[in-house]
């Protein structure tokens, strides 16, 4: 079975892949394209899986570049891959050859690109990492080494959606407490009590208000569809052991 990714036009001409599970070596609960290291898979076939995506963004497979993702605000800049991953949860380069990766399985995977000014950017963004502000500095980095608000755009993949997202009135909380304007990403749930939290409309809107007038979500909820997504979630709610990680990917390569 071949790769499947889902790409965007927003980050035209940048070759990019938000990747799903099919095509994988891995087998048994992570059955596909498992990219997580810190998994229980096999890391030989993990090593597999990652090569082959390196091979599907045309790059050698060591120039896939990852961060060690925390669920932090911080941000690093890749000039060649990393000998160590550093402690990160976005990534932003200007070199060519590199193709920088993130590892999701139900938190927001948030690829970058300022096509004018030659940068690009990935995000590892959870909740917590977009209200301590993830998104933000990834913008303000890509700023830094030349990009402009006006002219980066930014694609949320797939990530959790709303009717699958159910939480608690300590979380809602939690959210009130940073700004009451978040009520407005929240329903109530099905049981008394509960609320479904809209994560990719929490995420774009951070984009928006960092600058970022072009920045969508491409629809596609990693909890409701099994057959092609890995999902932590859903992984909880059924009892199994792990779970895979999806990997999410851009390069400063033209398709």
């Amino acid at each position: 079975m071949t790769l499947k990714a889902l790409t965007s036009p927003v980050l035209t001409p940048f070759r990019h892949g938000f990747y799903t599970r099919l095509g994988g070596a891995s087998s048994g609960i992570f059955e596909g394209l498992n990219c997580g290291q810190g998994s229980s898979d096999q890391s030989e076939i993990v090593a597999i899986n990652r090569a082959r995506v390196a091979q599907d963004m045309g790059i050698p497979a060591d120039n896939l570049v990852g961060i060690h993702q925390t669920h932090s605000a911080d941000v690093v800049v890749a000039t060649q891959p990393f000998d160590e991953k550093p402690k990160a949860d976005g990534v932003v380069t200007t070199t060519q050859g590199l193709a920088l990766a993130i590892l999701t399985a139900d938190c927001q995977p948030v690829l970058f690109a300022d096509a004018t000014a030659g940068v690009i950017g990935a995000a590892h963004a959870g909740w917590r990492g977009v209200v301590d502000g993830v998104l933000e500095n990834t913008v303000e980095t890509m700023v830094s080494l030349g990009a402009k608000r006006d002219t980066i755009q930014a694609v949320v993949g797939p990530c959790i959606s709303q009717p699958a997202y159910e939480v608690g009135q300590e979380f809602l909380e939690e959210f009130m407490d940073h700004d009451s304007r978040y009520s407005r990403f929240f329903v109530n749930g099905t049981t008394a009590g509960k609320y479904q939290f809209d994560l990719p409309a929490f995420g774009v809107n951070a984009l928006r208000s960092a600058g970022i007038k072009n920045a969508e979500w491409i629809k596609a909820c990693t909890y409701s569809d099994a057959d092609l997504f890995y999902s932590y979630r859903r992984t909880t709610h059924r009892g199994e052991a792990d779970y895979g990680r999806l990997i999410s990917t851009i390069s400063l390569e033209q398709v």
